[in-house]
Protein backbone atom coordinates (compact mmCIF):
# COMPACT_ATOMS: atom_id res chain seq x y z
CA UNK A 1 0.00 0.00 0.00
CA UNK A 2 0.91 3.52 -1.14
CA UNK A 3 1.71 5.62 2.42
CA UNK A 4 0.45 8.79 3.17
CA UNK A 5 3.65 10.61 3.44
CA UNK A 6 5.07 8.99 0.25
CA UNK A 7 2.15 10.20 -1.87
CA UNK A 8 3.07 13.51 0.24
CA UNK A 9 6.94 13.68 -1.19
CA UNK A 10 5.53 12.91 -4.40
CA UNK A 11 2.67 15.37 -4.47
CA UNK A 12 5.14 18.29 -3.00
CA UNK A 13 8.12 17.30 -5.08
CA UNK A 14 5.69 17.77 -8.25
CA UNK A 15 4.00 21.05 -6.99
CA UNK A 16 8.17 22.38 -6.46
CA UNK A 17 8.64 22.95 -10.21
CA UNK A 18 10.86 25.75 -11.75
CA UNK A 19 7.73 27.12 -13.78
CA UNK A 20 6.02 28.44 -11.05
CA UNK A 21 5.20 32.11 -11.67
CA UNK A 22 6.74 34.58 -8.78
CA UNK A 23 3.19 35.85 -7.80
CA UNK A 24 2.17 32.58 -6.95
CA UNK A 25 4.89 31.24 -5.01
CA UNK A 26 3.10 31.82 -1.53
CA UNK A 27 0.76 28.60 -3.02
CA UNK A 28 3.90 26.52 -2.83
CA UNK A 29 4.55 27.56 0.87
CA UNK A 30 1.47 27.20 1.80
CA UNK A 31 1.48 23.55 0.25
CA UNK A 32 5.13 22.97 2.07
CA UNK A 33 3.45 23.99 5.61
CA UNK A 34 0.18 22.24 5.37
CA UNK A 35 0.47 19.99 2.54
CA UNK A 36 1.29 16.54 5.04
CA UNK A 37 -1.58 17.70 7.10
CA UNK A 38 -4.01 18.33 4.77
CA UNK A 39 -3.16 14.88 3.07
CA UNK A 40 -3.88 13.11 6.71
CA UNK A 41 -6.89 14.82 6.76
CA UNK A 42 -8.13 13.77 3.07
CA UNK A 43 -6.49 9.67 4.07
CA UNK A 44 -9.23 9.86 6.74
CA UNK A 45 -11.98 10.96 5.40
CA UNK A 46 -11.73 8.98 1.43
CA UNK A 47 -9.16 6.35 2.47
CA UNK A 48 -8.37 5.78 -1.26
CA UNK A 49 -5.09 7.22 -2.44
CA UNK A 50 -6.06 8.38 -6.21
CA UNK A 51 -9.31 10.50 -4.31
CA UNK A 52 -6.88 11.73 -2.19
CA UNK A 53 -4.51 12.97 -4.70
CA UNK A 54 -7.35 14.11 -6.24
CA UNK A 55 -8.84 16.63 -3.59
CA UNK A 56 -5.36 17.24 -3.12
CA UNK A 57 -5.01 18.93 -6.57
CA UNK A 58 -8.33 20.61 -6.89
CA UNK A 59 -8.13 22.28 -3.29
CA UNK A 60 -4.57 23.75 -4.21
CA UNK A 61 -6.06 24.77 -7.91
CA UNK A 62 -9.39 25.85 -5.68
CA UNK A 63 -6.72 28.15 -3.96
CA UNK A 64 -4.49 28.95 -7.22
CA UNK A 65 -8.16 30.43 -8.46
CA UNK A 66 -8.79 32.06 -5.38
CA UNK A 67 -9.98 35.81 -6.20
CA UNK A 68 -8.32 36.56 -9.16
CA UNK A 69 -5.20 34.58 -7.62
CA UNK A 70 -5.10 36.81 -4.53
CA UNK A 71 -4.15 34.96 -1.32
CA UNK A 72 -6.82 34.60 1.39
CA UNK A 73 -6.99 35.88 4.51
CA UNK A 74 -7.18 32.68 6.67
CA UNK A 75 -5.79 30.55 4.25
CA UNK A 76 -5.45 27.50 6.28
CA UNK A 77 -8.66 27.70 7.20
CA UNK A 78 -9.74 27.95 3.44
CA UNK A 79 -7.29 24.97 2.39
CA UNK A 80 -9.14 22.54 4.80
CA UNK A 81 -12.13 23.82 4.32
CA UNK A 82 -11.70 23.71 0.53
CA UNK A 83 -10.08 20.00 1.21
CA UNK A 84 -13.47 19.10 2.88
CA UNK A 85 -15.95 20.18 0.50
CA UNK A 86 -14.11 18.14 -2.50
CA UNK A 87 -13.84 15.07 -0.06
CA UNK A 88 -17.99 15.26 0.01
CA UNK A 89 -17.95 15.97 -3.32
CA UNK A 90 -15.78 12.44 -3.94
CA UNK A 91 -17.90 10.80 -1.62
CA UNK A 92 -21.30 11.69 -3.32
CA UNK A 93 -19.81 10.70 -7.01
CA UNK A 94 -19.25 7.54 -5.27
CA UNK A 95 -22.70 7.13 -3.93
CA UNK A 96 -24.66 8.32 -7.42
CA UNK A 97 -21.76 6.03 -8.98
CA UNK A 98 -22.99 2.88 -7.14
CA UNK A 99 -26.11 3.26 -7.35
CA UNK A 100 -26.04 3.62 -11.35
CA UNK A 101 -24.16 0.61 -11.20
CA UNK A 102 -26.58 -1.21 -9.44
CA UNK A 103 -30.21 -1.92 -10.09
CA UNK A 104 -30.88 -3.90 -7.09
CA UNK A 105 -31.44 -1.72 -3.99
CA UNK A 106 -28.36 -2.06 -1.67
CA UNK A 107 -29.42 -4.14 1.34
CA UNK A 108 -26.94 -5.42 4.41
CA UNK A 109 -26.50 -9.36 4.07
CA UNK A 110 -27.37 -10.81 7.76
CA UNK A 111 -24.44 -11.64 9.63
CA UNK A 112 -24.15 -15.20 10.63
CA UNK A 113 -21.30 -14.93 12.86
CA UNK A 114 -19.81 -11.97 15.20
CA UNK A 115 -16.70 -11.83 12.72
CA UNK A 116 -19.11 -11.19 9.92
CA UNK A 117 -20.84 -7.85 11.49
CA UNK A 118 -17.71 -6.60 12.25
CA UNK A 119 -17.02 -5.39 8.79
CA UNK A 120 -15.46 -2.56 9.17
CA UNK A 121 -14.62 -1.79 5.53
CA UNK A 122 -18.39 -1.98 5.06
CA UNK A 123 -19.04 0.16 8.09
CA UNK A 124 -16.83 2.48 7.26
CA UNK A 125 -18.09 2.76 3.89
CA UNK A 126 -21.19 3.06 5.09
CA UNK A 127 -20.66 5.75 7.53
CA UNK A 128 -18.91 8.02 5.25
CA UNK A 129 -22.15 7.44 3.18
CA UNK A 130 -23.48 8.86 5.70
CA UNK A 131 -21.95 11.47 6.48
CA UNK A 132 -21.83 12.64 2.78
CA UNK A 133 -26.15 13.00 3.31
CA UNK A 134 -25.44 15.33 6.67
CA UNK A 135 -26.77 18.85 6.41
CA UNK A 136 -23.40 20.96 5.57
CA UNK A 137 -22.93 22.83 8.95
CA UNK A 138 -23.50 19.18 11.23
CA UNK A 139 -21.10 17.75 7.89
CA UNK A 140 -18.37 20.15 8.37
CA UNK A 141 -17.97 19.70 12.58
CA UNK A 142 -18.01 15.90 12.17
CA UNK A 143 -15.66 15.90 9.33
CA UNK A 144 -13.30 17.95 10.92
CA UNK A 145 -13.82 16.86 14.61
CA UNK A 146 -14.01 12.67 13.99
CA UNK A 147 -12.30 12.51 10.28
CA UNK A 148 -9.37 14.69 10.55
CA UNK A 149 -9.00 14.89 14.56
CA UNK A 150 -9.12 18.90 15.13
CA UNK A 151 -9.93 19.91 18.55
CA UNK A 152 -13.04 22.11 18.89
CA UNK A 153 -11.27 25.37 18.86
CA UNK A 154 -9.32 24.67 15.76
CA UNK A 155 -13.22 23.78 14.36
CA UNK A 156 -14.40 26.96 15.62
CA UNK A 157 -12.04 28.89 13.94
CA UNK A 158 -12.20 27.39 11.00
CA UNK A 159 -16.33 27.47 10.26
CA UNK A 160 -16.57 30.58 12.49
CA UNK A 161 -18.64 29.49 15.38
CA UNK A 162 -18.38 29.19 18.76
CA UNK A 163 -17.22 26.33 20.30
CA UNK A 164 -20.27 25.16 22.35
CA UNK A 165 -21.77 25.75 18.62
CA UNK A 166 -19.61 23.12 17.36
CA UNK A 167 -19.93 20.30 20.04
CA UNK A 168 -23.77 20.88 19.39
CA UNK A 169 -23.69 20.50 15.83
CA UNK A 170 -21.12 17.30 16.54
CA UNK A 171 -23.86 15.92 19.13
CA UNK A 172 -26.88 16.40 16.64
CA UNK A 173 -24.49 15.26 13.58
CA UNK A 174 -23.54 11.32 15.85
CA UNK A 175 -27.19 11.41 17.27
CA UNK A 176 -28.44 11.27 13.03
CA UNK A 177 -25.83 9.22 11.96
CA UNK A 178 -26.74 6.49 14.59
CA UNK A 179 -30.38 6.59 13.69
CA UNK A 180 -29.43 6.16 10.18
CA UNK A 181 -27.12 3.06 11.60
CA UNK A 182 -29.59 1.71 13.14
CA UNK A 183 -32.36 1.74 10.35
CA UNK A 184 -30.03 0.38 8.02
CA UNK A 185 -28.94 -2.44 10.47
CA UNK A 186 -32.62 -3.32 10.48
CA UNK A 187 -32.99 -4.25 7.00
Amino acid sequence: MFSKAVSYDLIRDFAVSETVDESQRWILSTMQRHGQELVTTLWRILGNEQDVCDAYQSTFLQLAHYKDRQKPEHIKAYIFRTASNVAISILRCRIAEKKRLSTAPVTIKTASSPASELDSKYLAQTLRCYIAQLPEHLRNVITLRDLAEMSYAQISKCLGISVATARVYRCKAIQLLAVWMNKEKQK
